[in-house]
């Protein structure tokens, strides 16, 4: 485990500077409070809003990165219910009330966050329009990936579908470091700049080595551009992409011992660190950065000291939970009580027994492009190609002494019904990091409620439906004139 690594070794970052080191880019300040900071602390302040509390212009205790807006994600598709709320957090996310009135502060603060990211990588796009060395281009391809990635956000937050010629479901685009209100621009001109963002980022950042997975390097620039492909119904281009991932990255899937906690042998699964060898893109977090109470792991993780150990309980929906195969290894990433005590937890796995923060946070792994490159593979009516890509993850999703047996209802599924079990594996798999949401709205699905969800349980709400998808927040409306005057 990283725990036992010096601190001085983790903290180097040569793939990033070259000659500099990674505390700048651990223990930075928030970067709206350095306006004239180098382009390479801006990208290290990047980074590290990804996980720091407060992004999102306040002091709640659901408000540190990206991770918040996961767990929003996994709400509003319904496949996280909030089983037992307490103290408040994410309940009007969880009732959906947040997304009938734009009132609620739950609504700025993804906002904010994006857009203050937007902001802040344009002003080091600005400063490295002409770079002169490789350490600047790597730095450009890498803050147009960022700016990317946080306008894909917040299309898929903000709006309910795509719709490339609508400029009324859609949000306004900022290209520039300037703070002059804008209206909402049309989605294909968000679209559009998102695609040449990462078509730039995967073009530039071949040859770049980085040493630290809170990077982006080309395979993650690539993922993120298959996500963009995916919601525009690109289906080539995100097979292309995803596919070369898998079979060029160098990423082998999550194991089986990865998966899940085994009871029996005391070993498995955790989803805690970054070293985990199919994790993509991942935040290495260390003590130094100050996380506790207020982060995704308090949320999330029973042995974490924080809302989960005390009786805020978010787990799976059990209906989600009654579609998995008798043999699926990933049952037993669930308790009797639908927590992820078998997913997400600190290695000790002693009750409220991490107090301060070392646990890591994934935003991607491969295991999604195997999954991507198969759904896309289909809707390309490439059926054999796309069974034999899915087999290799599921095959890893049962008991070695079954898997045959266990995974051989696949050859005999039609296109839609492969396209079906697809969709409900991606839901399974990837349940708990923010990409159910995303995959609600790519395929156009609908989501019904188990019966453990503490509020509208049994609901049924199509992936376009507002009731799922944010409100432009008070704040936005009543300070940007033309956004509130279209």
């Amino acid at each position: 485990m990283k725990k036992n690594i010096t601190l001085s070794s983790i903290l180097c970052l040569v793939g990033l500077m070259f000659t500099a080191c990674q505390k700048d880019f651990l223990n930075t300040s928030p970067t709206e409070t350095l306006p004239d900071a180098p382009p390479q602390t801006r990208l290290n302040g990047l980074y590290l809003m990804m996980v720091k509390p407060g992004t999102g212009g306040t002091t709640n205790h659901d408000d540190y990165g990206q991770k918040s807006y996961d767990i929003y994600m996994d709400m509003l598709s319904g496949d996280m219910a909030m089983i037992q709320p307490k103290y408040g957090w994410y309940q009007d996310v969880a009732n959906l009330e947040a997304c009938s009135d734009y009132t609620y502060i739950i609504n700025y603060k993804p906002w904010r966050y994006y857009y203050r990211m937007i902001y802040e990588a344009n002003k080091s796009i600005a400063q490295l329009s002409s770079p002169r060395t490789d350490e600047e281009k790597y730095i450009l391809a890498q803050e147009r990936a960022m700016r990317a990635y946080a306008y894909f956000y917040l299309m898929q937050l903000f709006t309910t579908k795509y719709e490339p010629n609508s400029n009324t479901n859609s949000i306004p685009l900022y290209t520039e470091a300037d703070v002059a209100a804008k209206g909402k621009a049309k989605q294909s001109e968000i679209y559009a700049l998102m695609v040449q963002d990462l078509e730039f980022s995967v073009a530039n950042l071949e040859g770049f080595t980085r040493t630290n997975k809170g990077m982006i390097d080309k395979y993650v620039a690539e993922g993120l551009l298959a996500y963009v492909y995916g919601a525009m119904g690109e289906n080539q281009k995100v097979a292309d992409l995803a596919l070369d991932i898998v079979n060029n990255s160098g990423y082998p899937l999550t194991s089986r011992e990865q998966t899940v906690y085994n009871s029996t042998t005391k070993k498995g699964g955790g989803f805690n660190d970054v070293a985990t060898t199919s994790w993509l893109w991942g935040f290495d977090i260390i003590a130094e950065n100050g996380i506790s109470l207020r982060s995704w792991w308090g949320h999330m993780d029973l042995f974490t000291y924080s809302y989960m150990s005390v009786g805020s309980i978010k787990g799976i929906d059990d209906g989600l939970l009654a579609q998995m195969r008798t043999n699926d290894i990933r049952k037993d990433q669930f308790d009797t009580k639908y927590r992820p005590t078998g997913k997400f937890f600190a290695p000790d796995r002693r009750v409220q027994g991490q107090r301060d923060i070392v646990t890591d946070c994934v935003f991607m792994r491969v295991d999604e492009f195997y999954l991507l490159a198969a759904e896309a593979l289909t809707k390309l009516n490439r059926d054999s190609e796309a069974k034999t890509i899915y087999k290799k993850l599921l095959t890893l999703r049962y008991p070695e002494a079954t898997v045959a047996t266990d995974i051989a209802y696949i050859d005999a599924l039609t296109n839609s019904q492969l396209l079906d079990d697809i969709y409900l594996n991606t839901r399974i798999e990837l349940w708990g990091e923010g990409k159910s949401y995303l995959s609600l709205k790519r395929n156009h699905r609908s989501v019904t409620r188990g019966t453990n969800h503490n509020a509208k349980a049994g609901k049924t709400f199509t992936y376009d439906d507002p009731n799922i998808t944010l409100k432009i927040p008070q704040n936005e409306m009543n300070n940007n004139y033309p956004l509130a005057n279209p």
